[in-house]
């Protein structure tokens, strides 16, 4: 089991950014993949983004690409979500995820392949 705890939410105005973190704790050495989804009010858990453990491979939704950056730091199990140019519709609950098993890089971004979650933490873009 890998335990999740998020950080870094909050409020900021659209055009603002925002720096997730996501600590993992637990049986880190198992970990194959990190990732970041996001559930708004009244809509299913989509996914943002995530990271390869081992090789860093980075993939994003299309519509958080060239605004987030995802990075990982492995010694302190660590991954971070960089939101930049914040939009009203960012506005979710944002979640951090692990997987424990490989999967392609379309698996990646299902929900499904995920095996661990954080508590979640409110982002909210105020125009």
């Amino acid at each position: 089991q890998v335990q999740l705890v998020e950080s870094g939410g909050g409020s900021v105005q659209a055009g603002g950014s925002l720096r997730l973190s996501c600590a993992g704790s637990g049986r880190t050495s198992t970990v194959k993949a990190m990732g970041w989804f996001r559930q708004a009010p009244g809509k299913e858990r989509e996914f943002v983004s995530c990271v390869r453990w081992g090789l860093g491979t980075t993939f994003y939704a299309d519509s958080v690409k060239g605004r987030f950056i995802i990075s990982r730091d492995n010694d302190k199990n660590t991954v971070y979500l960089q939101m930049s140019n914040l939009r009203d519709e960012d506005t979710a609950v944002y979640y951090c995820a692990a997987t424990t098993a490989y999967y392609t890089g379309s698996d990646l971004r299902r929900a499904t392949s995920y095996d661990n979650w954080g508590q979640g933490t409110q982002v909210t873009v105020s125009s």
